[in-house]
């Protein structure tokens, strides 16, 4: 059994002890707390029309989800009723998660080094998907990469957004920090 309190993530380790330093010397940082960090990586599933014609695969998403990232999903509602998709307010249309400290670490961890090298005809992640702000945010077309999901009782597949939060304050600081953490930009 795991010691949880003498546990710390290995990506946490990396970055104190070589990501910080080498960002400090990249950029100049006059102060440790001017160093671009992770904030949350939020992890989203809609289910879309199939959450309409079925209300139980909002809840097969959040199980998923879950399982994913080690921690309670939360099924996502819609907020106003839309006539022509025929969604009303308040039905379940997926689920989310938000992930923050050593469990955002750990999943970073298993995305990059795991699941990515998973992904069918995988070329790298795309560079640009940056919001201006230092936020990155990508996409999974199967959540089924992560071998936290048995295949064998998948009743559907999934796709998955990524959302990774950072307090860097460029894009080009933030770009900086997640390949220090060996995120494969393929520009």
């Amino acid at each position: 059994m795991l010691d949880t309190a003498a546990y710390t993530p290995r990506l946490k380790t990396v970055f104190r002890d070589t990501i910080k330093p080498a960002l400090k010397e990249e950029f100049g940082y006059k102060n440790d707390m001017q160093i671009p960090r992770l904030d949350k990586i939020v992890l989203n599933i809609g289910c879309g029309a199939e959450a309409v014609r079925d209300s139980k695969k909002a809840k097969s998403a959040q199980e998923d989800l879950s399982t994913i990232a080690g921690q309670h999903a939360v099924i996502t509602k819609a907020r106003n009723s839309i006539a022509g998709f025929r969604v009303r307010e308040d039905m379940p249309l997926g689920a989310k998660v938000t992930l923050r400290g050593d469990r955002m670490f750990e999943f970073l961890d298993r995305l990059i080094t795991i699941a990515m090298p998973r992904i069918r005809d995988f070329r790298g992640v795309p560079g640009k998907s940056f919001d201006g702000n230092g936020n990155y945010a990508m996409g999974l077309k199967e959540h089924i990469v992560f071998p936290e999901i048995n295949f064998d009782k998948v009743d559907e597949v999934w796709g998955m957004d990524i959302v990774i939060a950072t307090t860097a304050k460029t894009d080009a600081e933030a770009k900086a920090l997640l390949k220090h953490f060996n995120m494969p930009f393929n520009s």
